[in-house]
C-alpha cells in the first residue's frame, strides 16, 4: 500500500459516483416495467422475469466480450485503454442501448424492448468492471470497502427515485392503476437518460480521474510470485458465487415483490411504487450507514454519523414519497426496523467478512418471517432484505479483489460476469412461484443467504493464509 494514499481522494472520487447512481436508477425502475408488461404482453410471471434475464445477463455477456478483446490483444482491454477510458466507453454503449427504445415502442416489440435494456447493461458491465475497483483504490485499503459502500449509497439514491419517476414520468397512467396506457410513453424518458449517459461520458472523460490508479498496480508478494490468473485465488472463486448469489436475492426479492402483493394483498399496480422504493431505499439507508468510516478516523463521531446517516437516508425516502404525494403513514414504523440495522453494522467492527456473516444471517430471518408471517407484517419483513443486502457487495467485492494485485482487473470483470445471478434467481423464484406460491417461492433467497454466511466464514481464513488481516488494517487506522 503506497504511503501517498492515505486519504481518499473526494475530487476523484465524486465524478465517479455519477455512474453508480445510473446503474440503480435503471436496475429499480426494471421492477416497475416487469408488471406493467406483464400485463401489456400477457406474460407469466416467468416470462415476465425475462426483462430481469435480460438486463443481468448482459452483465456477463459484456464481460466475456471484454475477456475476449483481452485475450485477442494479448493485453488486458481496461490496463490498455485506461479506466477513465473505459467508463467513457461503458456510457457510450448504454446510451445506444436508449435508442432502441424508440423503435420498440413504435413497434410494440416486446423482444425489442429487452434488446434495448441488454445493451444498457452492455455498458454497465464495462461500467462496473473499471468503477468497483476504482472506488477501492481512491484512498487508503482499510476505507476501501466503506467507500465502496458509500459509492452503493449512491446507487440506491437512483434506485430509491427510480421507482417513483419511472410510474410518474413514463407510466403516468400506471399511477393511478390504470396500466392500459400506450407502451410508446417510454420513448422520450429513455431518449433523455442516453443523452444523460453521453453528458456524464463527457464529464468523466475531462475528469481527473486517473487512467491506471497507483494502488491496483500494485501487487501482494504472493500474486508477483506464483499466480499468473485472477482464477488461480480461491477468494475470488468463491467471491464470483457470492456475487452471483447476492444480485440473486437483492433483485428476486424486489421483482417479485410487486406481483406478492398484488395476488395475495390486493395492491393496485399503481400503489406497489412506494413499496418498491421503500425496499431500494432500505439499500441506500444501509450503505449510508456503512460508509461512515470513510469520511472520519474519530471514534465518537464515527458513533454519532451510524445514528444519523441511516434516518436521514430513511428522511430522502420519505421526502419523495411526500413529493409524490403518497400516504406516508404506512412506513414510519419502518424506522423501528433500521434500529436492527445500527446494531448489525455496529457489531461488525468494519470488518468486511465479519459483516457479511452477519447480515447474511439477518437476510435468512427476514426472509423465513416474510414467509410466515401475512399483510403488512410480510411486506416489511421482505423489504428489510434491502437493510441486509445493503452492504454485502462491497464486503463481497473487497473481499475477492483483495491480495490480486496485477489481477485486480481481471478479477473485477469475473465478478461482474456473476451479476447474471440477479436475471436468473429471478426467474428461477418466478418459476418456483408458479409451483409452490409466491410467498413461499422467498425460500430461494434463503438458500442464497446460507452460501453467503458460508462465504463469510471461509473466506477470512483463506485471506489469513495470505497474510491479509482486515482487523489488523482496520485497528491501524484508529
Amino acid at each position: 500500500m503506497s504511503s501517498k494514499n492515505l486519504q481518499t481522494k473526494w475530487g476523484q472520487f465524486i465524478p465517479l459516483v455519477t455512474v453508480f447512481f445510473f446503474w440503480g436508477f435503471v436496475a429499480a425502475s426494471n421492477d416497475i416495467l416487469i408488471p406493467v408488461f406483464k400485463k401489456a404482453f400477457d406474460l407469466t410471471q416467468a416470462q415476465s422475469q425475462f426483462v430481469s434475464i435480460a438486463f443481468y445477463i448482459s452483465y456477463t455477456v459484456g464481460s466475456l466480450i471484454y475477456m475476449g478483446i483481452s485475450l485477442l490483444m494479448k493485453q488486458d482491454l481496461v490496463n490498455k485503454i485506461g479506466y477513465k477510458n473505459g467508463l467513457a466507453l461503458g456510457l457510450v454503449i448504454s446510451a445506444l442501448g436508449t435508442l432502441l427504445f424508440y423503435p420498440a415502442a413504435n413497434t410494440g416489440s416486446y423482444p425489442l424492448m429487452l434488446a434495448g435494456l441488454f445493451t444498457v447493461g452492455l455498458g454497465f458491465s464495462l461500467q462496473q468492471t473499471v468503477a468497483n475497483p476504482l472506488a477501492i483504490a481512491l484512498g487508503p485499503i482499510k476505507t476501501g470497502s466503506q467507500r465502496l459502500t458509500l459509492a452503493g449509497g449512491i446507487n440506491n439514491f437512483g434506485t430509491t427515485i427510480g421507482p417513483l419517476i419511472v410510474s410518474f414520468a413514463i407510466f403516468g397512467a400506471a399511477a393511478t392503476g390504470n396500466t392500459d396506457m400506450s407502451i410508446e410513453s417510454v420513448k422520450i424518458p429513455y431518449l433523455i437518460l442516453g443523452l444523460a449517459f453521453l453528458l456524464v461520458a463527457i464529464l468523466l472523460k475531462f475528469s481527473s480521474l486517473p487512467e491506471h490508479p497507483e494502488t491496483i498496480e500494485e501487487s501482494s508478494e504472493e500474486s508477483t510470485s506464483t499466480k499468473t490468473s485472477a482464477l488461480q485465488y480461491p477468494q475470488l472463486v468463491m467471491g464470483m458465487v457470492a456475487i452471483f448469489l447476492y444480485v440473486g436475492v437483492e433483485v428476486s426479492t424486489a421483482s417479485n415483490l410487486p406481483s406478492y402483493m398484488e395476488t395475495k394483498l390486493g395492491f393496485a399496480i399503481g400503489d406497489i411504487a412506494p413499496y418498491i422504493s421503500l425496499y431500494w431505499a432500505s439499500l441506500m439507508i444501509g450503505r449510508w450507514t456503512g460508509a461512515v468510516e470513510a469520511f472520519t478516523d474519530n471514534m465518537s463521531m464515527q458513533k454519532v454519523l451510524r445514528f444519523l446517516a441511516p434516518y436521514l437516508a430513511f428522511g430522502v425516502f420519505l421526502l419523495v414519497n411526500a413529493i409524490a404525494k403518497h400516504d406516508l403513514t404506512p412506513f414510519y414504523i419502518y424506522g423501528l426496523i433500521i434500529l436492527v440495522l445500527i446494531a448489525a453494522d455496529m457489531a461488525s467492527k468494519g470488518n468486511p467478512a465479519r459483516m457479511l456473516l452477519i447480515f447474511a444471517s439477518l437476510g435468512i430471518v427476514a426472509l423465513l418471517t416474510g414467509i410466515s408471517t401475512s399483510g403488512r407484517i410480510s411486506v416489511y419483513a421482505f423489504t428489510s432484505v434491502g437493510l441486509f443486502c445493503s452492504t454485502l457487495w462491497p464486503c463481497i467485492f473487497t473481499l475477492a479483489v483483495s491480495g490480486l494485485g496485477k489481477h485486480t482487473s481481471q478479477g473485477s470483470s469475473f465478478l461482474i460476469m456473476m451479476i447474471m445471478g440477479g436475471g436468473i434467481v429471478s426467474w428461477l423464484q418466478g418459476t418456483v412461484s408458479e409451483s409452490i406460491g409466491i410467498q413461499s417461492s422467498y425460500i430461494v433467497g434463503v438458500f442464497c443467504f446460507a452460501y453467503l454466511a458460508f462465504y463469510a466464514w471461509k473466506v477470512s481464513g483463506v485471506l489469513r493464509r495470505q497474510g491479509i488481516s482486515f482487523d489488523k488494517k482496520i485497528s491501524g487506522g484508529h
